[in-house]
Order: C-alpha cells, then structure tokens, then sequence
C-alpha cells in the first residue's frame, strides 16, 4: 500500500493546489487522509465507503474527544479526497455523533498581565504579537505584513490576501503606531 498512498498522497496536494487552497489547509488535510486510510488497517479508500467515513468521523469524536470544527475539518478533507481525487462523491453523511461543544468562558489576560507578556517577547515577535492582538491579524496575516502596507496617516492596515483570498483593512493600534515610528521631536 505504501506506494500507491504516496501517489494518492501527491494528487490530493495537486488538487488542493489547482484550487489555490492555503498551505495550511492542504497539510490539514493531508494528514487527515493519511489518519483516515491508518484508522482502516491501510485500506486504500477508493476499498471504502460512507460506512468507514462515518466509522472514522464517530471514532474522532467518541474515542479521540475532538472538537466540533476539527470533526467537520477531517469529514471536509474526506470529502475533497473522495470527490476530487478519487471522482468517487460521497452521499451526505449523516448518523454520525456529533462531536459536542463544550461551553468554556474566554480567557481576557488584563492590561498588566499583557504588559509582562510582551515584556517578555523579542523583536520581532513582539511587533507580531501586537499586530496579532492589537488589531486582529492572524498568524499568517501578520507574518505577510509589507510596510507598504500599513497607512500611518490613516491609522490603518490593509491586509491582502487573507483567509479565503480576501483583502481587508484593519485598525491599525494606537499601541504599535509609536514603537514604528521614531519620536519626531
């Protein structure tokens, strides 16, 4: 099996690719496929069906205590690999448990506790860090950033790009605008 998955392997990133899927997402799902044809003893999938997806997907949240979205994350690759790799669309799955929520209250660090951590952060980490929590950037986004495109004038950041290929602006934080520029006085 170990040569044939290679190759599955190999046009699964191509499709993902033709797609312009992030990188992330084509990882993502690379290893959910290879967690997949694992959990049936090194099947091939093109040997399995609806059945074994939901085998699978009951296994993550049953056995493995998954989140919602990392289920609906591995059950998305599933069906990318078996509609645009294998031509072979699955049926809708459903019957499958459903991985529960779980109510957590959100964690807010206070202005001190933020203060000690980006005491604690080294450039460039702490110019990362501040974009990430000061004006909502996301990894990715932030580690993208041109100074290009940041407007000082405007107090705004234009992130190109970003999650789905979309481009945005972004307040840019009154926080990060004095550590950029050198005093002027």
């Amino acid at each position: 099996m170990k040569p044939n998955s290679g190759r599955l392997l190999d046009r699964l990133a191509q499709a993902i690719r033709v797609r312009n899927y992030s990188y992330r997402t084509e990882q993502a799902y690379r290893m959910w496929v290879k967690q997949y044809i694992r959990f049936h003893n090194l099947k091939h999938p093109e040997q399995l069906d609806i059945t074994n997806v939901r085998q699978f997907l009951d296994h993550l949240a049953l056995d493995r205590n998954v989140s919602p979205s990392t289920q609906n994350q591995a059950l998305n690759a599933l069906n990318f690999l078996y509609r645009h790799v294998l031509d072979m669309p699955l049926e809708k799955v459903s019957g499958i448990y459903r991985a529960r929520k779980t109510q957590k209250l959100p964690v807010v660090l206070t202005h001190a506790e933020i203060r000690n951590l980006f005491r604690e952060l080294e450039p460039p980490y702490w110019l990362l860090a501040g974009f990430m929590y000061g004006s909502g950037l996301r990894l990715m986004e932030s580690m993208r950033l041109r100074i290009k495109d940041i407007d000082f004038h405007y107090r705004a950041i234009i992130v190109r790009n970003g999650k789905g290929g979309n481009d945005r602006v972004v307040t840019f934080a009154s926080s990060g605008h004095g550590r950029l520029i050198p005093d002027q006085t």
